[in-house]
């Protein structure tokens, strides 16, 4: 390694830390890309171990891809790998349809949010409350386990996983110090997690149908687009996707905060609170949940990877395609600044046919729709829109996105993410246990806030609590 890069680091670093983790992440580059004028990303900007060089090591054993070996997640893998028509992406969207949230998950999450929000906490700073419960949530949901039932060193697993994405720079002494935590303890959670599988293929948990897992061993039937070593790499792999929850939590109780928040917001809310369900595609609650991903862009962008020109120098070069810029695009937005959810009653949506994708100037949709039809006892069927993205169709009901580059919060086309709906629930669930409660979010003035990582790259104050107005 040359001795300038050696100068940067604290001696005590484990050698195969700084050989494997900070020399690539050092000698890596990205290249923010353009906004795209339609909701997809070329096939060229590939998927496939699209993921920060640094943070191979906490996901594999031998600090680098094996998916032969120790499985893979959609997320880091390319299309041309997921099976026909985007297979595997519709076989994790399974397990997370709007449909399943009003009946199988619904519990769950109100819980974690009672208990968030309990009188309890008021006057406190909330969001180390919301980190003291939300791995319970988290492995209730994957795995139908919670409390005692999740062993310490997974809970620990999961917070230096964390903490490695809050702080995510991996010269500094906290990632490297629960960089090295997560590769000690990873191979306890994995064990973990295939016998919590084992659980639900047994039946010996709980309302096995009231998890993630159930539906993905349903739907990939075992097969090699799905098979149960990926089921256990999602698992934890979600830890990573998953981490938006926390952050929109702080951003959302910000944005409604009684002396310092977005008075558009909090205007809003109140309104749309009010509201009737007005047969449009998207209710009140949804188009005002989707507005505050739009404007508030809780995932920064999309990476990608991209083949190098014969003669560069070999190094890791990825693409980010930038979702706060595609978010306020004033090429697809009416005044992109103003928070405003009834932008949603004319947006387009995945269900809109073809002729969608000609008005665009295309000469056919790029992602035909190739319906998966759902194993797990649901009339149910899992397809995609013209530009790639997949949503459900239960019951003969669709369960549609909005589908326009100029709603990016979640990434575009084939590439969007599986859990986006069960994202929209969570929050909705959230700013409802608000609403009828009478809580409002204020800032707080603690002598020594702490600060928490939440999200890649993202540290937050621990400053707001709430109180009840009723």
């Amino acid at each position: 390694m040359p001795k300038e890069l050696a100068k940067l680091l604290p001696p005590a670093f484990d050698p195969e830390y700084v050989e494997h983790a900070v020399v690539p992440y050092l000698l890596s580059e990205q290249t923010i890309g353009e906004r795209p004028a339609l909701p997809m990303i070329d096939l060229a900007l590939s998927k496939e171990n699209a993921a920060p060089p640094h943070f191979w090591g906490m996901l594999y054993d031998g600090w680098a891809p094996d998916p032969e070996e120790e499985g893979v997640a959609v997320f880091i893998q390319g299309y041309e790998q997921r099976g026909p028509d985007n297979e595997r992406k519709k076989i994790y969207h399974s397990a997370t349809t709007p449909d399943l949230y009003a009946t199988r998950y619904a519990g769950k999450v109100r819980r974690f949010i009672a208990r968030l929000l309990d009188p309890a906490n008021a006057g406190r700073p909330l969001m180390r409350q919301y980190y003291a419960a939300y791995f319970d949530l988290y492995w209730d949901l994957h795995l139908g386990v919670t409390g005692e039932d999740i062993p310490a060193e997974v809970r620990e697993l999961g917070t230096s996983f964390t903490t490695v994405l809050g702080h995510w720079y991996p010269t500094s002494d906290i990632v490297h110090e629960h960089f090295m935590r997560v590769r000690a303890l990873r191979p306890r959670l994995t064990e973990w997690i295939d016998e919590r599988v084992q659980a639900v293929i047994d039946g010996t948990v709980a309302a096995p149908e009231e998890t993630f897992v159930h539906y993905w061993l349903k739907n990939g039937g075992g097969g090699e687009h799905f098979r149960r070593k990926d089921i256990v790499f999602e698992c934890f792999h979600n830890f990573l996707a998953f981490s938006q929850w926390g952050n929109m939590v702080y951003q959302t109780m910000a944005a409604l905060d009684a002396a310092y928040g977005d008075p558009a917001v909090r205007s809003w809310f109140a309104r749309t609170m009010r509201m009737d369900p007005d047969g449009a595609a998207f209710p009140p609650l949804d188009r005002f949940v989707m507005e505050l991903f739009r404007t508030i862009s809780p995932n920064a962008g999309s990476l990608s990877t991209v083949e190098t020109a014969v003669g560069v120098a070999s190094r890791d070069h990825s693409v980010v395609t930038p979702h706060p810029p595609a978010n306020h695009d004033r090429r697809q937005w009416r005044n992109p600044e103003q928070f405003d959810p009834d932008r949603y009653l004319t947006a387009p949506t995945t269900t809109d046919d073809e002729s969608r994708a000609r008005q665009a100037g295309l000469a056919r949709c790029p992602f035909p729709p190739a319906p998966l039809k759902l194993n797990d006892g649901r009339q149910a069927e899992v397809t995609n829109g013209a530009f790639g993205a997949v949503y459900s169709v239960v019951d003969g009901t669709e369960h549609p996105l909005c589908d326009t580059a100029g709603y990016a919060p979640f990434g575009f086309g084939y590439r969007r993410c599986g859990g986006e709906q069960l994202t929209v629930e969570f929050l909705k669930e959230f700013l409802r246990t608000v609403h009828h409660n009478g809580i409002e979010f204020v800032r707080l003035d603690p002598a020594d806030p702490e600060w928490l990582p939440v999200s890649p790259r993202s540290l937050i104050k621990d400053d707001i609590g709430f109180r009840r107005t009723f």
